[in-house]
């Protein structure tokens, strides 16, 4: 399996003053938060490019993280009024978190043009068998959209609609394990996606066209349709900087993380055939002469619950890190 680039990143600058969150985002405090890129298919540059444009952009402060985003869109609708629905049944705009990048331990939230929001956390990936835990909520969060048309209104034609949320560091530090709000040059795991239905109008109504999927446009690619691999989400990194005058820096552990990433799903693929972890690199076959900037050959511990990978990394400051993942995913280096 081929190494996957190094994800999206962006800097978020602190916030001058306390966001009032109101679904503008013209505002002067906004002016100087750069956007992201505009959002690609899920599955990366070779697929087509959405055929509307979806961006956001991100202010902190000592109480809140506060995201933005606008999505371009001629015909805005919602239907799910309900806290904590299937959001994604309407189309919607949708933020995931991993604050220490251990691929577990995450929070999703979704929200419609209706400000009907879904907020949850997942232990771990589904496809390590985490499930979604509805009953976890975010106290004091806020949040505010405005509509640069008419909701629900088949007859016009609308420019698109805006998001503005404040999620509270206090919630956001629940299952973060590092500080939040974060410290200077800190970085956290984070995506954003859109979902986006195809639709007809009948009869004055807006209706989904049948046995059509949904389109998935998110800010750092997945290479799937799949947004829970949290492996491929982007780094927001922290500053307190003037806005404007700090440099985004690349995750130099990237590819030794990309590295352990694959040799999990060559021991899921191990597994399938021989319903049993491979209990060395011999006996997973799996290539490490090109990573060079492991300290010494990688080891295959096999546990209980299934294995343990560990491998070495030189860092340029001449010290050694010392990186595990497991059966389940869970990617972390050694404090």
């Amino acid at each position: 399996m081929p190494l996957f680039p190094h994800p999206k990143g962006y800097v978020c600058y602190r916030a001058e003053v306390p966001v009032t969150i109101d679904g503008n985002l013209d505002k002067p405090c906004w002016k100087h938060a750069p956007w992201t890129a505009y959002f690609q298919d899920i599955e990366g540059a070779s697929k087509p490019r959405p055929r509307f444009h979806t961006r956001a952009k991100m202010l902190w402060d000592d109480e809140y993280l506060y995201i933005a985003a606008y999505l371009e869109e001629p015909h805005v609708w919602g239907t799910l009024t309900e806290h904590d629905s299937v959001i994604f049944y309407d189309n919607d705009f949708e933020i995931f978190i991993d604050p220490d990048g251990d691929l577990h331990q995450y929070y999703e939230i979704e929200i419609n043009a209706l400000n009907t929001e879904w907020d949850l956390r997942l232990t771990k990936p589904y496809r390590d068998g985490g499930s979604a835990l509805n009953e976890w909520e975010i106290p004091g969060m806020k949040s505010a959209i405005r509509i640069d048309g008419t909701l629900n209104a088949p007859s016009d034609t609308d420019k698109g609609w805006s998001v503005e949320m404040a999620l509270p560091w206090k919630a956001l530090g629940e299952f973060a394990n590092r500080p939040a709000p974060p410290h200077e040059g800190d970085q956290w795991r984070m995506n954003f996606s859109r979902v986006e239905w195809d639709i007809r109008i009948e009869g004055g109504k807006y209706v989904k066209v049948p046995n059509t999927p949904e389109h998935n446009w998110v800010w750092s690619p997945q290479g799937v349709v799949d947004m829970h691999r949290p492996e491929h989400w982007g780094y927001v990194q922290f500053t307190s900087q003037p806005a404007g005058s700090v440099r985004f820096r690349e995750d130099p552990a990237h590819p030794l993380r990309a590295w352990l990433i694959a040799l999990y799903y060559a021991q899921r693929a191990y597994f399938e055939g021989h319903h049993q972890y491979a209990p060395s690199m011999e006996a997973l076959k799996f290539a490490y002469a090109d990573m060079k900037a492991l300290a010494e050959p990688p080891l295959i511990t096999l546990t209980k619950e299934g294995y343990t990978a560990t491998a070495k990394r030189n860092t340029r400051g001449g010290k050694t890190e010392v990186w595990h993942i497991q059966q389940d995913s869970r990617l972390w280096r050694e404090n």
